[in-house]
């Protein structure tokens, strides 16, 4: 997955027949509410496959509320009508007794919404994260899930990621080669095509409510 970073991103940007492409964005403290919306809306299956156990409206905001930006990094992916449909929430620890010489390594998570389930969008969160991973110095990336999240357990394995399954849980990593040319490149455009199609989500969304309560 990670061989070519800018070959195999120009290759994503095309998408597939018939499908629009995939634009990751790097969140911000601006879009906190937006990403509460999004966890919020999922149901119960599905916030058990993204946190691991049945958590409640009240535990979910409070996790929103907690996320650093300015520690960790949250990638997010919009819909027509500037809606989040993707979320990937990419946090980082000392590498203490992991098998690395780097000083982090990271966790990824990621939910997608029911609406945009087929269009590989959890796949594209997760090669924006290793690749921001590999371009950061931080060589080994981890997912944790459960072992019945059969879209997250073929986004490991299609990565290349080595599973280990304990108890019903899938605690998956992946190791990364250093940075290069190509994939500095590959993440600096993605996020360049990604924030002008925010941009203009963002302003066609707003002239609709405008031109709404105008009609009022």
């Amino acid at each position: 997955m990670l061989d070519n970073p800018l070959q195999r991103w120009i290759q994503g940007l095309r998408g597939k027949k018939g499908r629009v492409p995939v634009l990751v964005k790097e969140l911000g403290e601006r879009d906190r509410r937006r990403i509460l919306r999004h966890l919020l809306a999922l149901d119960s299956g599905d916030r058990l496959l993204r946190f691991g156990s049945m958590i409640p409206d009240e535990g979910i905001t409070a996790y929103v509320g907690k996320i650093d930006f300015a520690r960790d990094i949250v990638f997010g992916v919009v819909n027509n009508v500037f809606q989040l449909v993707g979320v990937g929430h990419l946090a980082f620890a000392p590498s203490e007794g992991k098998k690395t010489d780097k000083e982090q390594i990271a966790e990824f998570g990621v939910s997608v919404s029911a609406s945009a389930r087929g269009q590989g969008v959890g796949t594209r969160l997760f090669q924006r994260a290793a690749i921001h991973c590999r371009n950061s110095d931080v060589d080994t990336l981890y997912m944790q899930c459960l072992t019945s999240n059969q879209t997250m357990m073929h986004i490991a394995k299609k990565a290349g990621m080595r599973i280990k399954r304990e108890y019903g849980e899938a605690d998956a990593h992946l190791e990364l080669p250093p940075p290069s040319p190509g994939s500095v490149m590959a993440e600096a455009l993605e996020e360049q095509f990604a924030v002008i199609d925010y941009t203009v989500k963002a302003n066609a969304r707003a002239a609709a409510k405008f031109f709404t309560l105008k009609k009022r």
